[in-house]
């Protein structure tokens, strides 16, 4: 009888989300209202700040609007206070969120919270989360992944890093510092000390290393940095490379290209073995390859057909096709982890874009533009992309200032990533949860 139950409970819910499923497929729409409630604590700070970390996550997303809780009816104190639909439905709310955090005897805080769907008059999902006092940004992200899965049908980004070259001084004596930080801009740290220029950072896709260049010495070292610890290894010299590596999907290999005698190619670099295997072999200028989700194919760009257009190969370097031929140049292509999408920089007529292609290379779209636009990195649901964009240096020598941006993949909702000064090279982590 039990597992009746629980079979029966499950399609019930299934149909109950899909009747609030929200698209984030197609042209611009309105965003959907919500309501988040309070969380009742004795810790009044706690029960305000992450109800407002979970509305700002949402609200960035642009699929939400999260309603003024002065407009709120019925005060939900408890979290087993069940809702007054008629309230929730009167302004105008499709979902509600309320929760609740305790303080354990282990010195842990636990969030418990529930949603719910307005309009059927169901819970949609209930869990509890515990972790340290100083973690609970983590937790209200966390949240934010639950409420925007149960209301979208896919993975929510909310609990994510996104590592980065932080820049200080003048264009001629720049310092380039690796940083990481929440995607919202919290928690930011500088991972190395800026005495030597850091380039292109990587995350792997099992979030236990990150890879990134720096020249010491006049040369491209490579580096190996563990993502806990901050402990950092040198793979090397890498002379000719002027990109750090991607990861391939199981994060056992790097694929790069680099430079001899004046020909770059591609190469596959195993990090148990230090095994090198060029992949193409080709007299033109090939480069910026990155991995397909699935690992069996890489998308590039090359100049072999006279212009820099974007290229697909299998993994082993074999049945290499074009897929972009519009109109100027392709650079920096970087495949969607859902596998649907490549993004890639486009520059025309003197103008920067950034843009997206299907893996064919159809339905080619230009979603953000600028003076110099570079870098395109992914969410790791695939739906949105962050940045960099230069301005120019005007004639006082203003100017040419590099920050961070996000849109998703409609191009409709661009926002600035907050940043303490200039930065570059963006790098989007996987979930962490």
């Amino acid at each position: 009888m039990k597992k009746i139950f629980l079979i029966l409970l499950t399609f019930f819910i299934t149909s109950v989300r899909a009747e609030l499923r929200i698209s984030i497929d197609g042209a611009k729409s309105d965003p959907t209202p919500i309501a988040i409630a309070d969380f009742s604590s004795q810790n009044s700070d706690l029960s305000r700040l992450i109800p407002q970390i979970v509305q700002a996550d949402l609200e960035r997303s642009h699929l939400f609007r999260v309603i003024d809780q002065e407009a709120h009816i019925q005060q939900m104190d408890q979290l087993n206070t069940t809702p007054r639909f008629a309230d929730w439905q009167a302004i105008g709310a499709h979902a509600l969120i309320h929760g609740e955090i305790t303080e354990g005897l282990d010195g842990k805080i636990h969030v418990s919270f529930r949603v719910w769907d307005v309009y059927a008059q169901q819970q949609l999902d209930a869990k509890t989360l515990s972790t340290a006092p100083e973690s609970w940004r983590k937790i209200a992200h966390i949240i934010a992944d639950t409420i925007y899965e149960r209301l979208t049908g896919e993975k929510g980004y909310f609990d994510t890093k996104i590592a980065f070259i932080s820049e200080k001084g003048n264009a001629d004596k720049r310092e380039r510092r690796l940083a990481i930080m929440d995607q919202d801009g919290a928690n930011l740290r500088y991972l190395t000390d800026g005495k030597s220029m850091a380039m292109t950072p990587r995350f792997a896709p099992n979030m236990k290393e990150i890879v990134y260049m720096s020249y010491q010495g006049g040369k491209p070292q490579l580096y190996l940095m563990d993502s806990k610890t901050m402990n950092t290894r040198t793979l090397g010299t890498f002379e000719g490379m002027s990109f750090a590596p991607r990861f391939s999907p199981d994060s056992k290999n790097l694929v790069y290209s680099m430079s001899k005698r004046g020909n770059s190619d591609i190469y596959l670099y195993h990090l148990e073995t230090g095994k090198r295997t060029q992949l193409t072999t080709h007299s033109a200028i090939d480069t910026s390859p990155s991995f397909s989700p699935d690992g069996k194919r890489i998308v590039f760009n090359s100049d072999r057909s006279g212009r820099q257009q974007l290229y697909v190969m299998n993994s082993d370097g074999s049945n290499v096709q074009r897929i972009s031929f519009g109109e100027g140049s392709y650079a920096t292509p970087v495949w969607s982890p859902r596998g649907d999408y490549i993004a890639f920089t486009k520059i025309k007529n003197g103008t920067f874009y950034i843009g997206l292609m299907r893996p064919d290379g159809s339905g080619e779209r230009l979603i953000a533009d600028g003076w110099l636009v570079e870098g395109p990195t992914w969410s790791p649901n695939g739906r949105m992309i962050a940045f960099w964009r230069q301005t120019p240096m005007d004639k006082r020598g203003k100017g040419q200032t590099a920050k961070l941006y996000m849109i998703d993949i409609t191009g409709y909702h661009e926002s600035e990533l907050q940043t303490s000064g200039d930065a570059s090279d963006p790098e989007w982590s996987p979930l962490m949860h």
